[in-house]
C-alpha cells in the first residue's frame, strides 16, 4: 500500500496544480504551455476542466490514505491518462502541436499509467492494499 500511496500523492499533485492552474490563471497557463490562448469565452469550458482536475485531485488525495482503494478509481485514472496520451499523439503527430511543447504532458501520462498498472497488478484481492 505504501507503494501506492505514493503514486497516487504524484498524481494527486499533479490534478491538483493543473485544476487550480486551469481555474485562476487560464491565459498564463496556456501561455507558459507554448499554447495559443483561445479567446476569452474558451475560459468557461477551461473552468470546466479545471473542476475536474481538482475533484479528481481530492479524490486521489482521500485515496491515498485509504488502507485499500476499490480499482475502478485506478482503471478511471488510467483511462483519462490514456486519452491525454492519445490526443497528444494525434495533435502532435498531426502537426497541430510541436513535439516541445506535447513531450512532458505525453511523458506524465504514460508514467502515471505505468504507475498505475503495476499497482493494480500487485494486487491479487480485487481491492488495491486489502490483505488477503
Amino acid at each position: 500500500m505504501r507503494y501506492l500511496r505514493i503514486v497516487l500523492s504524484i498524481i494527486a499533485i499533479s490534478q491538483l496544480a493543473l485544476g487550480a492552474l486551469t481555474l485562476l490563471a487560464p491565459g498564463f497557463f496556456f501561455t507558459a504551455m507554448g499554447l495559443a490562448s483561445p479567446p476569452a469565452d474558451t475560459f468557461y469550458l477551461v473552468g470546466m476542466l479545471a473542476s475536474r482536475f481538482l475533484v479528481f485531485g481530492v479524490v486521489l488525495v482521500v485515496l491515498a490514505r485509504r488502507q485499500s482503494v476499490e480499482p475502478l478509481w485506478l482503471q478511471a485514472m488510467i483511462g483519462i491518462q490514456l486519452v491525454d496520451l492519445a490526443a497528444g499523439l494525434y495533435y502532435t503527430g498531426t502537426g497541430v502541436l510541436p513535439l516541445a511543447v506535447s513531450a512532458f504532458p505525453m511523458f506524465n501520462a504514460t508514467l502515471f499509467t505505468a504507475l498505475l498498472l503495476i499497482a493494480l497488478r500487485r494486487d491479487n484481492t480485487g481491492v488495491v492494499g486489502a490483505t488477503a
